[in-house]
């Protein structure tokens, strides 16, 4: 029996590697450092690296990503289109090595100098890995620079164009486009395999407990939306990665594709996920989520955020934010997020901080201190040091950091960030109980 090409599947590329070495451009090999004659992203010349090379219709293309820029602006280009980048050699800098201890691995363990074998935490031995160049266990053959694979996904009634690669499972890694189930978050490389596994669904909803619910709308207004009221309504499932663990890893890759930092795929055990979804009548609908670790001795309240491209600019990035540190609220904990943060992270904390801070600078009389304010938001002090220098608010004075806050400079702060599209997190809406563990007994 003679077996055809599945839709969605790439026919075989080893031919066509071969090809491109023959007729691509001599400089133009993977791993050369070239000059696009137009990036997409600003139709000018920009250097870039080539990542990988294929022939489509006698035509050489070179998967470029240009440097200094985000990965997601990654492309296929012409050959034709990329001229030899000339370069200078200069002296590598080992500052950073400098700053980390002579440590050496054996069996998966760092090691001190000594030979023995050190207990580290997950920021330490990131660190480490990230300047010895060294990356264990199952996440070693993601490391390197890649392809992105996964070009498309059907996601419910949208389609959404990815960013990066993500590490799926064979055979669906060769698809051009997956269907990806919104209830489930199970994926499929054909659509009426999708269409057939939703027929046989009977739970719409998230594997986990159903924490916070939006309140509802004031009555006779069908369409009203504001402060913690949503249009749709919201709710957010606490999901344990041990006990939902397919769910939880089938979200990781999800989010990996949208996400470039994000190195966690398999591991998800010592993690809870607060999924967010938009109520409808025929079940929830998950728009983004949040991460955390289940016990974890540092003040990090996040370890990973994504809001689903389809669903952004609606204010749902900040409520997850918000909803994180209304959960360091009830611990009774100062939270912060962990680093790395993309670069969409970055502007959206960086916002929430300053809306928050600003509030909190309104309706203060008289001086505050920073420790005042990092108590009563639950914001690490040193974020709020770093947000209120950006607005010109805070003042380094014989050692320690004042707040000047001047109310007119406040309040003209607070107007421009007050326009931007908030939705508030509800306390009263919110069922849920801090997880008792081990390192928090301890700190009792």
């Amino acid at each position: 029996m003679a077996y055809g090409r599945e839709d969605g599947d790439r026919p075989s590329t080893s031919r066509g590697n071969e090809d491109s070495r023959k007729r691509s451009n001599g400089f133009a090999q993977t791993g050369a450092k070239v000059r696009c004659i137009k990036a997409s992203f600003n139709n000018q010349p920009y250097p870039a690296e080539v990542i990988g090379t294929k022939v489509e219709r006698g035509e050489v293309y070179c998967y470029v990503h240009y440097l200094e820029r985000d990965k997601r602006l990654d492309e296929w280009v012409p050959s034709k289109d990329l001229s030899q980048l000339a370069t200078t050699p200069r002296l590598s800098n080992l500052s950073r090595h400098d700053t980390l201890p002579s440590l050496g691995i054996a069996g998966g363990e760092i090691l001190s100098p000594t030979g023995d074998s050190l207990k580290v935490t997950r920021r330490f031995k990131r660190l480490y890995e990230e300047t010895h160049h060294v990356v264990a266990g199952a996440e070693k053959e993601h490391s390197a620079p890649k392809v992105k694979n996964i070009q498309v996904v059907e996601f419910g009634r949208f389609e959404m164009d990815t960013w990066y690669f993500s590490p799926f499972p064979e055979p669906h890694a060769s698809a051009t486009k997956l269907y990806i189930c919104e209830f489930t978050l199970k994926y499929f490389r054909k659509k009426r395999t999708l269409l057939r596994h939703l027929a046989k669904l009977d739970i719409r909803h998230p594997p986990g407990d159903e924490i916070y619910r939006s309140p509802p709308q004031p009555v006779g207004q069908a369409s009203y939306s504001g402060g913690a009221v949503a249009d749709p309504p919201i709710s957010v499932f606490e999901v344990d990665g041990k006990k939902a663990k397919v769910y939880c890893q089938n979200l990781c890759l999800l989010s990996k594709l949208f996400l470039d930092h994000k190195t966690l795929y398999y591991d998800v055990d010592p993690f809870l996920f607060y999924v967010l979804c938009e109520r409808h009548m025929h079940g929830y609908h998950m728009v983004g989520y949040f991460s955390k670790e289940k016990s974890c001795v540092e003040e990090y309240n996040l370890a990973c955020i994504l809001t689903l491209p389809c669903y952004q600019r609606k204010g749902y990035g900040k409520f997850l934010i918000a909803f994180s540190y209304e959960l360091s609220k009830r611990e009774g904990r100062i939270g912060t997020p962990e680093r790395p943060l993309s670069d969409l992270g970055v502007v959206s904390f960086r916002s929430y901080w300053a809306c928050i801070l600003l509030e909190q600078l309104r309706n203060v009389k008289g001086d505050v201190s920073i420790k005042e304010i990092s108590d009563i938001t639950m914001i690490r002090g040193q974020d709020v040091v770093d947000t209120l220098q950006g607005l010109g608010l805070i003042k380094y004075w014989k050692g320690s950091h004042l707040i000047h806050a001047d109310p007119k400079i406040v309040q003209e702060h607070y107007a421009k960030f007050s326009k931007q599209k908030m939705l508030n997190v509800d306390p009263t809406c919110l069922h849920w109980q801090p997880l008792v563990t081990t390192n928090r007994k301890r700190l009792q």
